[in-house]
């Protein structure tokens, strides 16, 4: 298993405050989770998380929301937050801090709609940053495609850097293997991961990453972080 840790930066442009705030704000949300008892755990993640079967009779829209700052476990927690400080920061700094929320706010609610369209009567609370996240990852697979991407291999415990397009290219293959693999069946609840909310976000990601990418070319300055 091999988990990114880093990334070409770009030089110069806005301070990705929103990106390290939002890491921040989703930490001290688990935190308040964790302290918790598991009855009340469970009534919080109800509450508000976004239930698919909900959603679509017009009941709790907000959870929409709310529910992209809840996480399940501190693994589900770890691992996106990971992403998000690895590539967000760059989108931010070219497009801004005003612009990256909207952004980020419209990528989780697009992967949330997908994630109810493939799961419309699911009573399993929908919950994590991922979808945004992931349309972090579409947008910066189109802005940044031959930025290196600094990836730590569990394994053999060892770092090394591979193209922007080869890492995401995988990434989003799987998310999209795993969704095919779980229509008409009940592997995307069993497995407690929205592999749909995964793929909407990542091409809703894509799409405004051209957009994105047309508008502010002038800014594209990296520098490597080594």
């Amino acid at each position: 298993m091999f988990f990114p840790i880093g990334d070409d930066q770009v030089h110069g442009g806005h301070k990705p405050l929103l990106s390290y705030a939002l890491i921040l704000i989703n930490t001290f949300v688990f935190l308040y989770e964790f302290s918790l008892t598991p009855g009340e755990s469970e009534v919080f993640i109800n509450h508000f998380g976004a239930i698919p079967n909900e959603i679509i009779y017009g009941h709790d829209i907000s959870t929409l929301l709310y529910s992209m700052f809840l996480h399940g476990g501190w693994m589900h927690l770890i691992g996106n937050m990971l992403f998000l400080w690895v590539f967000a920061d760059n989108i931010e700094a070219v497009i801004g801090t005003f612009n990256f929320l909207i952004f980020y706010v419209a990528g989780g609610l697009v992967a949330s709609a997908v994630h109810i369209f493939f799961n419309p009567h699911s009573d399993i609370p929908m919950v994590g940053a991922s979808g945004a996240i992931s349309a972090a990852l579409g947008a910066y697979l189109v802005m940044f495609p031959a930025s290196r991407i600094k990836v730590f291999f569990l394994l053999f415990f060892s770092v090394f850097y591979v193209p922007a397009i080869f890492f995401l290219g995988i990434w989003i293959i799987q998310q999209l293997v795993a969704g095919l693999g779980s229509i008409n069946s009940a592997a995307e609840e069993a497995t407690n991961v929205a592999w749909w909310a995964h793929v909407g976000g990542f091409v809703f990601g894509v799409l405004a990453g051209f957009l994105m990418r047309s508008q502010y070319k002038s800014r594209y300055v990296y520098r490597s972080d080594q």
